[in-house]
């Protein structure tokens, strides 16, 4: 690397310690010395406690289980940092809650991810960079750079050690049908696409038909993120009634809560398989779920930016001490 290990300056905010923690560990460095304070009425009090001045700092806060103190606290972040005379501040945003706000589907209604995105560049952002954005034409929603890095080699790795036979990738559907095909053609497998439906902000939808090969063995459901498992769950039915023996689901993103958990636990999902973006307590003891974590990977992203490198590397064969690290 063109700098020392040392010189690499990795903050947290309070949605993503264990998250940066785990960045630091696989680099070989300290997380940089930082406080968060919530007070009574809903303030929240920021403070870097360490000299940043002329610095080049990543910043890592995930806007997921709480997204609205998460993303005020990032933007008080960023200040915090420019205003300390840093000299470059990479956002790091392993999951982005509004970016499934992309659009103006129905009157009178916000576009809540391109409001975030002008905040975020003026607060003083240089760099974004996450993970399987729910919206990849966010990226266009900011003037500054940013990097969408993609999950399904790291969990594709992972499912490959399961060992699993005459698997097939499900996509829940149209809309995720090209992610579907990256995880399909990175496991040489047959990939089904399904037809869903969604009639309002329920967050729950209902999934019609399924589009593919003729039968069905054991099939793999992937998507970027789930909230209610809704979606996995009637994709899982649909697949049974086609014959589906086993039924593992493998999304980036998960934020399920403790309905959600109850309904996976009684589906025909044997395994849901998730990354660490979103720090969620609810998850960590449940064995039907395993976690992966991308923490190496984003540290890794920091390692080819630090060398003036090109993040695309990281969409080709993947270092085998990083994918030990993940798993």
């Amino acid at each position: 690397m063109e700098k020392e290990a040392e010189e690499i300056m990795i903050f947290a905010g309070s949605s993503s310690v264990d998250f940066v923690d785990k960045m630091c560990k696989y680099l070989g460095i300290e997380r940089g010395v930082s406080k968060t304070s919530h007070f009574r009425e809903g303030n929240t009090y920021v403070k870097i406690e360490e000299n940043v001045r002329n610095k080049d700092i990543y910043l890592v806060q995930t806007i997921g289980l709480d997204a609205n103190n998460s993303f005020v606290e990032l933007l008080f972040w960023i200040d915090s940092f420019k205003r300390s005379s840093a000299r470059s501040v990479t956002v790091i945003m392993p999951y982005f809650s509004y970016a499934k706000a992309d659009k103006k589907d129905e009157p009178r209604v916000s576009i809540r991810a391109r409001v975030c995105a002008d905040c975020i560049e003026i607060a003083g952002a240089d760099r974004v960079i996450t993970i399987d954005l729910h919206s990849p034409q966010i990226q266009g929603f900011f003037k500054k750079p940013v990097d969408n890095l993609y999950a399904h080699p790291i969990l594709c790795e992972f499912i490959k050690t399961r060992n699993i036979p005459d698997l097939v990738v499900v996509s829940p559907d149209a809309g995720f049908a090209r992610n579907a095909r990256r995880y399909a053609s990175y496991l040489k497998v047959p990939v089904f696409i399904c037809e869903k439906t969604r009639k309002d902000h329920s967050e729950q939808a209902e999934i019609r038909d399924l589009f593919g090969p003729v039968t069905i063995k054991n099939a793999l459901i992937v998507d970027d993120f789930t909230i209610t498992c809704g979606t996995l769950i009637e994709t899982a039915n649909v697949v049974k009634q086609k014959g589906a023996e086993k039924i593992y689901a493998m999304v980036t993103h998960a934020l399920l809560d403790e309905k959600a958990i109850e309904a996976f636990n009684k589906s025909d999902i044997c395994e849901l398989i998730v990354t660490d973006t979103v720090a969620n307590p609810l998850i960590v003891e449940n064995k039907k779920i395993t976690t992966v974590s991308v923490a190496p990977f984003f540290a890794e992203a920091v390692k080819i930016i630090e060398d003036k490198g090109s993040l695309s590397s990281l969409f080709e064969l993947l270092p085998e001490n990083l994918l030990k690290s993940c798993f």
